[in-house]
């Protein structure tokens, strides 16, 4: 396992990380997964065996019950681990349990140190945006909880590349400490991170850390074009996540990862994550495990390597159509822009030369 130091800061965290989601199946997170105690503390040991640090949560997942089952199965390993945790969605009816305000943030750590038994979290992150609070009033509060000890780091969720930018932007020159990662959704099937987020906290110095990589379960080859989602899973019983704009693109993305993944005799989600970890501006990437089986699975794909043709035939197959002011810049500016939108500015302009939509 290699690490990484997120974003312009020292917090160190392997490339993988371990995600809570399935450590309670309770409050609306029935068909998420459920694991008993036992299992959660294997889980931990098992990950930190194969160099994984860093272990993810949320007040959201089953209301706090995730949180309580992380923090049961820490033990005696706490200082080998970071923790991060968010808050910011709804998890009762309290009518300032909600959003970036101060009340709720101070609040919402309190509850989190608690369920997870330990005295500061090394990553709380805003889970997303609130545009009905001044993003002064975020900032301050997360930087009062770093001098008071309770978080190290703070990070943001699911912003848009102006929500980043204003909050990067108005913590820097306050001469406040701005957020050092965002969590975002990624996958071979959903690239809109492309456009905007990814290549923007590169060139910011905030981490790009992949939440549910393989789709909340979309992606694992459990549903192909001529089976659909299992019984007592999200996929299988009406989880609302994720949107899908092409289905037949989806499709044709799961026959050409299973050909793949036979030539490698290695699995779907295996190849899945195996092309996410290589692709630019990824920082880390937050898995999840409903047993022991897929937990050993998905930690082993790191081991696995695409060959460069394999990597260029999902690539192609799912590349993103270069919205305004992408399809104009990389057909008449891609020489100047950042380092780190440059990759993206390419495959425009192939997929551009590829193309019959030109009069």
């Amino acid at each position: 396992m290699d690490y990484t130091t997120l974003g312009n800061s020292g917090l160190v965290v392997s490339k993988y990380a371990l995600g809570s989601v399935p450590f309670s199946a309770t409050n609306g997170f029935e068909n998420a997964g459920g694991i008993t105690e036992k299992e959660a503390a294997y889980f931990i040991d098992y990950a930190l065996e194969q160099g994984i640090n860093h272990f993810d949560t949320a007040n959201l997942y089953a209301k706090g019950d995730a949180e309580r089952a992380l923090g049961k199965a820490i033990r005696h390993h706490r200082d080998e681990m970071v923790i991060s945790t968010k808050t910011g969605f709804p998890y009762n009816e309290i009518a300032n349990n909600i959003g970036a305000s101060r009340l709720n943030i101070e609040r919402s750590i309190d509850h989190s140190l608690k369920r997870l038994g330990t005295d500061y979290v090394d990553l709380y992150y805003i889970h997303t945006w609130d545009g009905q609070v001044p993003v002064e009033e975020t900032i301050q509060t997360m930087n009062d909880l770093i001098r008071k000890g309770k978080i190290r780091y703070w990070g943001v969720s699911n912003y848009s590349g102006w929500n980043l930018a204003k909050t990067y932007t108005v913590a820097v020159e306050n001469n406040m400490a701005p957020p050092i990662a965002q969590q975002i959704y990624y996958t071979p099937e959903s690239r809109e991170a492309e456009y905007e987020l990814l290549p923007a906290g590169t060139e910011l110095g905030v981490g790009n850390s992949i939440w549910s990589p393989l789709g909340e379960g979309l992606l694992t080859g459990k549903i192909t074009r001529d089976k659909k989602g299992e019984p007592n899973t999200r996929q299988g019983d009406g989880w609302a996540e994720p949107y899908v704009k092409d289905h037949e693109v989806f499709y044709r993305l799961i026959e050409r990862v299973q050909e793949i993944a036979q030539a490698h005799n290695a699995t779907v989600p295996q190849v899945i994550l195996a092309w996410l970890r290589e692709r630019p501006n990824v920082d880390s990437m937050v898995l999840a495990a409903r047993n022991q089986a897929q937990l050993k699975e998905n930690i082993a794909s790191y081991n696995l390597k695409l060959t460069k043709e394999e990597h260029q035939l999902i690539t192609d197959l799912t590349q993103p159509q270069p919205i305004y002011p992408l399809w104009h810049r990389a057909m008449n500016s891609a020489a100047r822009g950042s380092n780190a939108e440059k990759v993206y500015l390419e495959e425009y302009n192939r997929l551009m030369k590829n193309s019959d939509t030109l009069l």
